[in-house]
C-alpha cells in the first residue's frame, strides 16, 4: 500500500498548534484594502482557529488522525 499524500493546498493554508488545534488565516486581506477600515484590516491580520465542525475534513486532508 503506497503512502497517503497530503493535499498541497491544505498544507499551505493550515498549521497544527501544540494542543492539536488547527490554525488558519483570515480571508479578504490580499487586495482592495483602501475601502476597508484600519480596525477591520488589523483584525484580519491575526490568525484564527478552524471551527470544530470543519476540523475532521481538514485533518483528513493533512493525513492527521
Amino acid at each position: 500500500m503506497p503512502k497517503m499524500k497530503t493535499k498541497s493546498s491544505a498544507k499551505k493554508r493550515f498549521k497544527v498548534t501544540g494542543t492539536g488545534k488547527l490554525k488558519r488565516k483570515h480571508a479578504f486581506k490580499s487586495h482592495i484594502l483602501t475601502k476597508k477600515s484600519k480596525k477591520r484590516k488589523l483584525k484580519l491580520t491575526h490568525a484564527a482557529l478552524v471551527h470544530k465542525a470543519d476540523e475532521p475534513n481538514i485533518k483528513q486532508q493533512l493525513n492527521l488522525k
